[in-house]
């Protein structure tokens, strides 16, 4: 006989690093060209002067996230591996010591002296269990996955590339700069909010806030680029 037990499904949010990459890159992907594109049109008297520029703006911004993520990805493995050793070394010279941060960290979580005595001595038979467990439960630390810098770099480069694309399509369609902008302003302000929607109930948080929060902030730092460069302009 089937209980409500046996249909219990836990919710838990999987493959958090590959959605904090896009998350990343797709933010900067979506404020800085739209950013660009509309301090540039309030100087730029062509669309091609806005295309060009935000097209190379993509493309430099997004090698530069995607090594940016390479870079962190392979320092947390640098980082994972360094720990490992130095664990592995301590479990070899001082076993002892190791044991009993065992029996604290269980202790932590209201097992008796008995059962953490029982279960250091248990553990401390398979080395490299022990090992896996002070890594986790002292340190904190997952070990990475071998293709975690690779995978990282371009997730965050492609999401930076898609984010980038949508303020610059405007332009493309678009004849005067001061039309683009009006264009890429709508179209990026309901972007911004349906990303910054969607990221934050996938990440737990309040759905709408976090989606007021991520669109105040590209018009802000749009409404600043457009201000800078009509204030160049005027005075040059």
């Amino acid at each position: 006989m089937e209980t409500a037990s046996s249909h219990h499904h836990e919710k838990h949010l999987k493959s958090s690093e590959f959605i904090s990459d896009i998350v990343i890159g797709m933010a900067d992907g979506l404020t800085v060209p739209f950013a660009l594109a509309a301090g540039l049109s309030g100087a730029a008297q062509s669309n091609d002067v806005v295309i060009t520029a935000g097209i190379a703006e993509i493309v430099a911004g997004s090698i530069a996230m995607g090594l940016g993520g390479y870079l962190a990805g392979k320092t947390e493995q640098e980082h994972y591996q360094s720990e490992l050793k130095r664990e592995a070394d301590e479990v070899e010279r001082v076993p002892e010591r190791e044991k009993e941060e065992v029996r604290e960290i269980l202790s932590e979580y209201g097992l008796s002296e008995e059962t953490q005595v029982l279960v250091a001595n248990e553990m401390a038979n398979n080395k490299t269990k022990w090992i896996e467990f002070m890594m986790r439960f002292e340190l904190g630390l997952e070990e990475p996955h071998v293709n975690r810098a690779r995978n990282s770099a371009a997730t965050i480069g492609i999401a930076y590339i898609v984010g980038g694309i949508i303020p610059l399509s405007a332009y493309m369609f678009t004849d005067l700069p001061t039309t683009g902008l009006a264009y890429s302003s709508i179209l990026t302000i309901i972007c911004l909010f349906i990303f910054g929607y969607y990221k934050s109930k996938v990440t737990g948080q309040d759905a709408f806030k976090g989606a007021v929060k991520v669109t105040f902030i590209g018009i802000i730092a749009a409404t600043a680029a457009f201000g800078v460069a009509k204030w160049f302009d005027a005075i040059l």
